[in-house]
This record gives C-alpha cells, sequence and structure tokens, in this order.
C-alpha cells in the first residue's frame, strides 16, 4: 500500500494534470450539406486564429439543418457559439460580428450562373438597368436579395437552394449570381446541368462574411478578432486564402481589359 504522502501528491498531480486540460469548449454550426472548399477554410481559418490568440479552446462542429441555418442569428436562442454569414444590420444587432472580413471582399464578387442556351442573351450588357430586364434567383432569406432589389434588378427569391442552380439550367431564370470563392465547387457539384458562367460580365458590392459570436462571451470574439488580426499582419491570412481560392479566382472566364463590372450600392452595409 502506497504511503499517504504519495497518494497526496498523486491526487494533486491527476488535478493539475485535469485543470490544465480543461479548456472551454465552443459549439459551431456546421452546414449538413456537402462541406466544399468555403466551409473547410472557414473552419480552418477559425481554429488558427484562436490558436494565434493564444485563446485555448475545444472546438466542437455542430451539424445544423437549412431550418436550423435561417435561426442561426438568434445565437442566445441556441447552444451554439458562433456561426459565420453575409453581413447584415439584423445578425448584427443579435450577436457579437467580429468585424474581419473573411473573404478579403470576393464574397460581394458575384459571377452570374446561366444556362448555355441564355448566354447571348447578357451580350452587350454595360448598364444596371440593362440586366435589370432579365430575372436573376436568390434565397429568399439572403441580404443579397435585398442589396439586388435595392439597385432594381429583378430577383424571385426562392427558398429551396438545390431548385435555384434547377431553374437556371433550364433557363427558367436568366441568371444566378455566385461569388467568386464558391462557384466552382457548385459547377462541379452540378456538373450534370447546363450552367455556364457568363463571360467578362459580373456584378459586384461592399460586403463580407463574418464570425458571429454569441453576446454572452465577448471574451471570445475579442480572440478571434486578435488571432485574424494578426494573421493579417503576417501574411498567414493571404497565404491560407490563396490557398484555398487563388486557383479558381484565376480560372474565371474575365479577360483583362474586356470584362464589365456592374457595381451595386449596399445600404445595408
Amino acid at each position: 500500500m502506497l504511503p499517504l504522502k504519495t497518494i497526496v501528491c498523486l491526487c494533486v498531480l491527476y488535478l493539475t494534470s485535469f485543470s490544465a486540460l480543461a479548456v472551454e469548449v465552443i459549439n459551431v454550426a456546421q452546414k449538413q450539406s456537402v462541406q466544399n472548399a468555403r466551409e473547410e477554410y472557414l473552419s480552418e481559418l477559425l481554429t488558427r486564429a484562436l490558436e494565434r490568440a493564444d485563446y485555448p479552446v475545444f472546438i466542437k462542429m455542430q451539424p445544423v439543418s437549412l431550418q436550423q441555418q435561417r435561426d442561426l442569428i438568434e445565437l442566445d436562442k441556441t447552444a451554439l457559439d458562433i456561426y459565420w454569414s453575409m453581413s447584415s444590420p439584423e445578425r448584427e444587432a443579435r450577436a457579437i460580428a467580429v468585424k474581419v472580413p473573411l473573404f478579403k471582399g470576393f464574397i460581394g464578387k458575384r459571377v452570374l450562373l446561366t444556362s448555355k442556351k441564355n448566354v447571348g442573351k447578357f451580350k452587350g450588357i454595360t448598364t444596371l438597368a440593362q440586366l435589370g430586364e432579365l430575372s436573376a434567383v436568390q434565397g429568399h432569406d439572403w441580404p443579397d436579395t435585398k442589396i439586388m432589389a435595392y439597385n432594381g434588378l429583378h430577383v424571385r427569391p426562392l427558398s429551396n437552394y438545390q431548385a435555384m442552380f434547377t431553374l437556371t439550367s433550364r433557363g427558367r431564370i436568366d441568371y444566378f449570381p455566385r461569388s467568386f470563392i464558391e462557384v466552382n465547387s457548385e459547377l462541379v457539384a452540378n456538373a450534370q446541368s447546363n450552367l455556364v458562367i457568363v463571360p467578362n460580365l459580373f456584378i459586384s458590392y461592399p460586403t463580407g462574411i463574418y464570425y458571429f459570436v454569441v453576446s454572452s462571451k465577448p471574451a471570445l470574439a475579442q480572440a478571434i478578432e486578435l488571432g485574424l488580426k494578426k494573421m493579417q499582419k503576417s501574411g498567414e491570412f493571404d497565404a491560407l486564402f490563396n490557398e484555398y481560392f487563388a486557383k479558381d479566382i484565376s480560372s474565371l472566364p474575365f479577360t483583362k481589359g474586356f470584362t464589365t463590372e456592374l457595381q451595386l450600392d449596399n445600404p445595408y452595409f
């Protein structure tokens, strides 16, 4: 039998080790849909940012359904601590927005997906008024929908994500704007469709995707912001972004000197 002094020392060592291993568990929303480069990038960026801020946590990814994604702005009413989303006044009012644009502004640069048979409709378009004569589709609760409507574009709101691709592919909708950083993954996922990117024409507007943190954890939000800014300063942020997206962005069908960018106003940003 071990002497009492030895037993006490072992107990102290055990408790000390347990305390050292005990870290904050944070629950992060993860879409149930197939993971793409965008989602993988955001997960890795979050992990690195917290490491650079010396903020030890255990990140637990929590799958959320499409309906649950719509309810994420109410973080205080869920068991979740973090989600990422495009900014809007409503979202910023209900959670702490870490205001570092995670895609460096590229989320607001939108290619126009269309069906192969409709590509000719876009020839000669150089103004928003001309584009407004065609029909677009967006999510009914997406911030983009309000932005496009504010700028006079004809937008059909839908709640079914996959239906947006299907209707566009069949030519029942003229175009479906998708961001520079996600369109290639989506084309791969819809490889059997008739979808193509309209060449030498895109729309853009100022916006950003941010990490949103439950309002009861301001220290967590501060740590994420600190880590992201450290990564920006060191160049690690740009390097990670380029690792995931530089090739896809450079492959878009936009010829320098021959591409038209139609700039939209965003009164909600």
